[in-house]
């Protein structure tokens, strides 16, 4: 067997993203003839089929699903070369890549990242949301806005502060429904909104005591996407989680402020072996000055 070249790697990853060979040869400019002559090739190097092929679609064997996680630590080192190598051509410009979960990421950091971008033209930013750790060794991200603390070594980490998260509702819902006086009355009478099949973190869940463990079947609006859970509450669709600040800058109302909260803590992290560059120094700082910012501004209540 010949060692498959990376091209052929590339158009794979491609396929197993957008899930089929037209998308994939979009996203890599190919057309999709010369994509599917790659796969072809990388099976007949591998020895095995890849995809089923069916009128549902493309469906990943165990084959190209064993290679999944190789494919993905390949793709981000041959990003992170890329951005590396952007830095290089430009010394005052480049590409910094930051993770940060769904709700830090598109309520928080785009007020931040405003005054950056104007301080900082030429400096590009790449944004990645998810609520799932991005493993900064391997350079899935240069930096990363965490709410629990770093424990993935040679990491420059700090922080920042902490975000208290509380149960909020519209004025108007309040006063179409009323005031819970209890979790007990929240859990039965009201529309609680929550989780769907994705828990939570396990240690932001056991701060929390409502005298009966959270599972889904409490909520009575499910959505894993924390963003759809704030802009539901905004919406006045029912009673939801929110952090502090965030009640407050969209005008809602707490509920059982007294009898419900728990906290996050905030951090920056970024490899150490990145401090050396400029364009990740200034960004690191912003964050960091950001974001204090933000939890003094939560703890305003």
């Amino acid at each position: 067997m010949s060692d498959p070249a990376w091209d052929l790697f590339q158009s794979l990853h491609a396929v197993m993203q957008a899930g089929s060979f037209s998308g994939a040869a979009r996203a890599r400019g190919l057309t999709q003839p010369t994509l599917g002559r790659h796969i072809e090739a990388l099976e007949q190097n591998l020895g095995g089929p890849l995809f089923i092929r069916s009128p549902r679609g493309l469906t990943p064997t165990d084959l190209a699903q064993s290679l999944k996680p190789h494919l993905e630590e390949m793709a981000a080192a041959a990003a992170s070369a890329l951005r590396d190598a952007s830095s290089v051509s430009d010394a005052k410009g480049g590409v910094v890549r930051l993770a940060a979960s769904d709700i830090m990421g598109a309520e928080v950091l785009p007020q931040i990242l405003a005054g950056f971008a104007e301080a900082h033209p030429d400096i590009q930013i790449e944004l990645v949301l998810s609520n799932k750790t991005e493993d900064l060794s391997r350079r899935d991200a240069d930096i990363a806005v965490r709410m629990v603390r770093p424990t993935q070594g040679s990491l420059v980490a700090r922080k920042v502060g902490t975000t208290t998260v509380g149960f909020y509702a519209t004025p108007e819902y309040i006063a179409r429904r009323g005031m819970p006086a209890s979790l007990e009355e929240l859990e039965t009478g009201h529309m609680l909104i929550g989780f769907d099949r994705n828990r939570p973190t396990i240690e932001s869940l056991e701060q929390i005591d409502i005298g009966r463990e959270i599972t889904r079947d409490i909520f009575n609006f499910r959505t894993d996407n924390d963003a759809a859970q704030i802009a539901a509450v905004r919406a006045g669709l029912g009673i939801g989680a929110i952090q502090h600040a965030l009640g407050r800058r969209y005008g809602l109302t707490p509920v059982l402020s007294n009898a419900f909260g728990f906290e996050l803590e905030i951090w920056v992290a970024m490899p150490e072996t990145l401090k050396g560059s400029r364009r990740m120094r200034l960004m690191f700082d912003h964050l960091v000055e950001g974001l204090t910012r933000f939890s003094q501004e939560d703890r305003k209540r």
